[in-house]
């Protein structure tokens, strides 16, 4: 299935899209794709959509904004430089273990939301990664495939960064990462079966129709069941939750000179099965 949540922000219905044209409308089933649902519903809900595609009740598209396809979770954790070229590019040693920082759960917003600058940005930076989101709560799991077991889907997300409060304001990264807007997720969450190797997916991302990065999830440290198996060691996994799995090479911290994001910039990004996304830069609050 591809979950998504269309509809005016902050008032977002779930729905499940069957191709670019139309979807299935859930919402008198299920209250959001949220906590509750990842934990409960997963299953049901194949039964209620198959249902409904065989008795004709499709609805269509009819340009709603799309906002990002879960309700904001408890956490959204990261991983830092999980694919080797991307490390290579920022002079930085590939890691021996996974590195793990945090973004605030509330930097969530929709694929085609604008990215708003934060006040005294000078280094914004993008970001296209594959994004794992969780399905029962997890601790402890023994194995990969017990970390498999746990995950309710994929999502395209931009890990959108401000290197200068990441990297020159001493402390931890999140501070360059919990700006407002700084994760666009969406369109939709593919569950796993709807990806047949969630690591052989092409990955790329623009900047005002100039590709900057060209990547693909076969090149990653980590792959996504090792970092869900590695990560419930040392924390509790919420269903609902987010992690964001690492970036390929293209960052703007990686050309010489460095290039950054300015307002008005587009940036387009998408990974195989899981959409596209276009967001604009926008300025900062005054």
């Amino acid at each position: 299935m591809h979950l998504m949540r269309i509809g005016a922000a902050g008032s977002e219905k779930p729905v499940v899209r069957i191709d670019d044209k139309t979807y299935v409308d859930v919402s008198d089933v299920v209250g959001d794709f949220d906590e509750h649902f990842f934990a409960t519903g997963l299953e049901a809900l194949a039964a209620v959509v198959d249902s409904r595609v065989t008795s004709g009740d499709l609805r269509r598209f009819a340009g709603e904004r799309v906002g990002a396809p879960f309700a904001r979770p408890h956490q959204i954790l990261c991983i830092g430089l999980n694919y080797r070229d991307h490390a290579a590019e920022t002079g930085q040693v590939v890691p021996d273990e996974p590195i793990l920082f945090t973004k605030s759960p509330n930097t969530l917003i929709g694929p085609n939301d604008e990215v708003r600058l934060p006040r005294g940005s000078t280094k914004a930076d993008w970001e296209v990664e594959l994004g794992v989101v969780i399905a029962s709560r997890s601790s402890y799991l023994e194995n990969e495939d017990e970390a498999r077991a746990a995950i309710a889907g994929y999502v395209l997300v931009n890990d959108v960064s401000e290197r200068a409060f990441q990297l020159e304001r001493s402390g931890q990264w999140s501070k360059g990462k919990s700006a407002e807007t700084f994760n666009p997720a969406g369109p939709w969450l593919a569950t796993p079966d709807e990806i047949p190797d969630v690591l052989d997916l092409s990955m790329r991302l623009d900047v005002n129709g100039v590709r900057r990065q060209t990547g693909s999830t076969a090149t990653m440290v980590f792959n996504p069941y090792f970092l869900v198996q590695y990560l419930s060691q040392f924390l509790v996994l919420e269903p609902g939750d987010l992690i964001n799995t690492g970036t390929p090479p293209g960052v703007g911290m990686g050309f010489d000179p460095p290039v950054w994001l300015q307002a008005g910039d587009v940036m387009d990004l998408s990974i195989d099965g899981l959409g596209a996304q276009r967001s604009v830069v926008i300025a900062p609050r005054p």
